[in-house]
């Protein structure tokens, strides 16, 4: 069964695609990682209201049983039976609506009364700069801002605020010369307070159409800050006390509905709410240790506070967004709950003047050939499911938040991913052999129009001991459902214990799955739709989404952040990087993850999602045709991708090829010798697959 073909289809990857009709355990979870604006092919537009059915709220689709004659449909989720409205009166054997087709498992109906916004419901766009940025940082945070704006629709709400150790409120309306409202940044002002402040008719949100000139006026007056620059002293920063007062411009306005607030920062927040660091470099930021050491103070109250702000996004359906550029932490680790919750970008680079950063920027606010619409920035989405009786949601892990029955999502695009887990109540079967789920996306185009996305789909029940629920296995959408299961267990529990829990989840799946003798590790053996599950285990534990050695909690927080995000691809490329190999000897091919592809006449072309890594081995010509080869399809891998990966071109033996070969297997370290003689050997203590696995058998048939 070609799972990836199937979700090109459907949208779908299910960890199981065969459900067993009783309990059983399976060990890894009923799961369905869900893509809602998957860019699936033939997806029909309907320019009317769906039809629902009457007893369980489920749209018609192509699973309903018709009675052509009675003008009846029975629902194949509830059973119930429900009447054509007079609208369909026309339907019938060869005139079959949209939804009807057997092969429009997905269709989209326009739900909106218009083609653009109403004046009840414009979408706004508060940027939130760091004037404590360096000058050349500020003149590329001003051009994005300004090719930005060039992207959006006239429509559109702006706002812009600045901060160092004050925050600075710009007046839109006042054409005449800049006219700023300042406000302290060391405090924590309520809501309230900064809503009366301002004003409820707020002159600090316009409409591009209204105020462009004032708007890009404002923008490119924006200075930097003179406190920038003490000598032993990190710049006063008052970044939560800013986002504060952002989304308090949103809430203040009550013409505004979904937007994002855009944040650009140098630097970590060294005074106000939502500090993470002391103004006195003598004073290290926090690192892991810190964290599990209980030695951040400041960690807690920082998460506390964005994680009140998150709620506050999330009423007005808005998304936080943090473009941090700095060689230092800056706050993300912190800050990352109401990015992920509201489903906002993070972008981590080192500077707001490289490719990285500009790439990713772009990226964001780029429209396809075939639409007029930007993908990336739909809003105010919700998602709910309906499922066969027998089925019940039992928790969801992705860029969203519960709202009742169904799911919020602020912000939503092509490759937002959530997954859903399901529990059997009772048996499965017993009336029919198939079951049903139906997932149902209400979301807003960035242009106008609200439209209503329904995919439904079918699985089948098996007995549990059959071969069917094995077949139905997907290894690479299970990988990825127990990566976001570690990966949430991790912000929460010690590294230790998670690598335990994993391991236990595995020599359970192994035992239960594997064929063998009893206390006879030869013996043992997976079945080919079992086998690379172990190997795909065996990448996460040492990946950075677990492993935080060499990491800053920024950037774990942002690995973690885009994991919860992602597809199944993506996804599996993060836990196990692709390698490609370039040799004289004929065209590209993949190559095993392992330090034995290192060679001196190869160039090796890895890509671990977050890093693009382009390695020319030692006797392979800087300048020659292999490496240009490599790095054109490095450059091409990146563009497809937001935010951009940073792009490493090392060269064998430099310190940059760490990148490459802390992501490899180490089947030769130092301490043993290499099987060709090549020197290719990792100095790690780190235990290799064939040496994991082969435990992994031994506690397997023990158990």
């Amino acid at each position: 069964m070609d799972f990836a073909e199937l979700e090109s289809i459907e949208g779908l990857r299910w960890s199981w695609n065969t459900w067993p009709s009783s309990m059983a355990d399976l060990v890894v979870p009923l799961a369905v990682i869900f893509t809602p604006l998957a860019p699936l092919p033939d997806v029909p537009l309907l320019p009317y209201a769906p039809l629902r059915c009457s007893s369980c709220r489920a749209i018609i689709n192509p699973y309903a049983r018709v009675d052509y004659r009675s003008k009846l449909w029975i629902c194949p989720l509830c059973h119930g039976g429900n009447t054509f409205p007079l609208s369909y009166a026309g339907v019938g054997e060869h005139s079959l609506p949209a939804e009807l087709f057997p092969t429009h498992s997905t269709v989209e109906y326009n739900i909106s009364s218009g083609l653009s916004f109403s004046p009840m419901s414009s979408p706004a766009f508060v940027f939130v700069v760091d004037a404590c940025s360096p000058a050349e940082e500020m003149a590329a945070i001003k051009a994005q801002i300004l090719r930005a704006l060039a992207q959006l629709p006239d429509s559109c709400f702006v706002g812009l605020v600045s901060f160092d150790s004050m925050v600075a409120v710009h007046d839109l309306s006042f054409s005449h010369c800049s006219r700023l409202v300042l406000l302290s940044g060391d405090r924590d002002i309520p809501s309230d307070k900064i809503k009366r402040l301002l004003g409820v008719s707020s002159p600090y949100l316009r409409r591009i159409s209204d105020a462009e000139f004032s708007i890009t006026t404002a923008v490119e007056e924006m200075c930097c800050s003179s406190s920038v620059g003490v000598v032993g002293r990190r710049p006063a920063r008052a970044t939560g006390t800013a986002i504060a007062v952002a989304v308090a411009l949103l809430e203040a306005c009550s013409t505004v509905h979904g937007g994002r607030v855009m944040v650009f920062v140098s630097g970590p927040a060294t005074i106000g709410p939502g500090k993470v660091a002391e103004p006195e470099f003598e004073c290290p930021i926090r690192t892991h240790r810190d964290l599990v050491s209980g030695e951040a103070p400041l960690f807690a109250g920082a998460r506390r506070f964005y994680a009140t702000a998150a709620a506050r996004l999330a009423a007005k359906s808005a998304a936080l967004d943090l473009f941090a550029c700095s060689l230092d932490q800056v706050g993300a680790a912190e800050m990352a709950p109401a990015v992920d919750a509201s489903g906002g970008f993070m972008v981590l680079a080192e500077s707001f003047s490289s490719e990285q950063f500009r790439s990713s920027s772009r990226r964001i606010f780029l429209r396809r050939e075939d639409e007029d619409d930007c993908q990336q920035l739909c809003m105010d989405a919700t998602l709910d499911v309906a499922a066969s009786e027998e089925i019940k949601v039992s928790s969801v892990l992705g860029p969203c938040g519960s709202s009742g029955a169904s799911w919020k999502l602020s912000s939503l695009g092509e490759r937002t991913s959530v997954a859903f887990f399901f529990q059997v109540v009772g048996g499965g079967g017993g009336n029919c052999p198939v079951f049903f789920l139906q997932f149902r996306t209400r979301y807003t185009r960035l242009l106008g129009g609200v439209r209503l996305r329904v995919t439904t789909v079918a699985r089948r029940w098996a007995p549990p001991d059959s071969g069917e629920v094995a077949a139905g296995f997907d290894q690479e959408a299970a990988a990825a459902v127990v990566a976001r299961l570690a990966a949430r267990r991790a912000e929460e529990a010690r590294p230790g214990d998670v690598a335990r829990w994993l391991d236990e989840l595995l020599v359970r799946f192994t035992a239960q799955f594997g064929d063998f003798i009893p206390e006879d590790p030869d013996s043992f053996r997976l079945k080919p739709g079992f086998s690379l599950f172990p190997q795909f285990m065996f990448h996460l534990r040492r990946s950075p989404l677990l492993e935080v050695f060499n990491s800053s909690p920024d950037e774990t927080a942002f690995f973690r952040v885009m994991l919860n995000r992602e597809r199944v691809v993506e996804a599996l490329v993060m836990v196990q990087p692709t390698l490609v190999q370039y040799s004289m000897d004929g065209p590209p091919i993949p190559v095993l993850l392992d330090v034995g592809s290192v060679a001196t006449d190869v160039v090796l072309l890895l890509d671990s999602f977050f890093f693009v890594v382009v390695h020319r081995g030692a006797e392979v010509a800087r300048h020659g045709p292999l490496a240009a080869v490599a790095e054109a399809d490095a450059v091409a891998l990146a563009a497809e991708r937001v935010p951009a990966p940073r792009l490493v071109v090392c060269d064998q033996y430099s310190s940059q090829a760490r990148f490459l070969l802390a992501r490899l297997n180490p089947s030769a370290t130092y301490k043993s010798a290499p099987g060709d003689g090549s020197g290719s050997v990792l100095l790690t203590d780190d235990i290799s697959l064939q040496v994991f696995l082969e435990h992994l058998q031994e506690l397997a048939v023990r158990s």
